[in-house]
């Protein structure tokens, strides 16, 4: 579970004026210190407002039939979407079941992972990967490398689910006839504390930043949702469209175009460095065409 943070904001000097340096707010959680190191060394002038808590399903009765079934050998296919998914729903599993059987049932299952975090746990744990979706690592991409693999008419699988369940992914599916079965581990909270991301919300609103990072699209509508609570939502839209606003990846973006935001860049690689670098190297022009 994430804990509680608040906003930060560094100026350590990286040149000797600072009227060309980026404000820049990102509303990473988890990996909001290393996202407030990476803007630094760029040159940027950080504030991190963390928008996102995890919250883990520890009584997760989805879970536990999940495991019942799997031991029985009632799935030939199995997806995983995130390597922190992964893990959280082993811990669950091995309250009830043996670690070993639940590797081994794994290991017979053809196993396909979304990204490469997945596949670094999968292997950490001896559990074989038959195909990894490539980059930019979207539903789009797995559903292609899912495809690849072959017709999935009648296909007993279970799909270990991230944060907001993605729907397009499971219409497509079942437009291709498989049984799919979710399997939900854990689930996006707004953060315990909102003073960071109100302070921020405002901070946009005064037209105070520069630019706004996104580093997922849940991000997004918890950002929208808390400026909704302040009544500031139209006023957060409007001043964020007069900032940068980077997106991570294809994801992100095609949430922020949903929400009335309009990306201006996203890094080749859907990572946190590329994204900060890109930014801060392209930022200073598109601030000031916007501004």
């Amino acid at each position: 579970m994430l804990g509680k943070a608040n906003v930060q904001s560094s100026s350590h000097p990286v040149s000797n004026d600072k009227t060309d340096r980026l404000k820049i707010c990102s509303f990473e959680s988890r990996r909001g210190e290393e996202m407030a190191s990476l803007i630094e060394r760029m040159g940027g002038l950080a504030t991190i407002a963390p928008s996102m808590r995890e919250i883990s399903l520890g009584e997760n009765p989805e879970a536990f039939r999940f495991g019942e079934r799997l031991l029985n050998h009632e799935f030939r296919l199995m997806v995983f979407l995130t390597g922190v998914g992964a893990r959280a729903l082993l811990e669950v599993l091995e309250t009830r079941f043996p670690r070993d059987e639940i590797l081994a049932a794994w290991d017979r299952c053809v196993t396909i992972v979304r990204g490469p975090k997945p596949h670094a746990v999968l292997r950490e744990w001896g559990v074989h990967v038959d195909a990894r979706a490539p980059e930019p690592n979207t539903w789009r991409e797995l559903l292609s490398t899912l495809d690849d693999w072959g017709a999935l008419q009648s296909v007993s699988m279970a799909v270990q689910e991230y944060g907001q369940p993605n729907e397009l992914l499971y219409e497509e599916l079942q437009q291709r006839g498989a049984i799919v079965t979710r399997v939900p581990v854990y689930r996006w909270a707004l953060p315990e504390d909102l003073n960071p991301l109100e302070n921020a919300i405002r901070t946009c609103v005064r037209g105070e930043f520069d630019a706004l990072l996104w580093t997922s699209a849940q991000q997004v509508h918890h950002v929208l949702e808390v400026a909704d609570r302040m009544g500031l939502k139209i006023q957060f839209l409007q001043a964020a469209n007069r900032c940068v606003i980077g997106s991570i990846g294809p994801t992100a973006t095609e949430t922020l175009i949903e929400q009335g935001l309009a990306p201006d860049l996203e890094p080749e690689h859907p990572k946190m460095g590329p994204l900060v670098k890109l930014v801060c190297e392209a930022g200073l022009p598109i601030v000031a065409r916007k501004q």
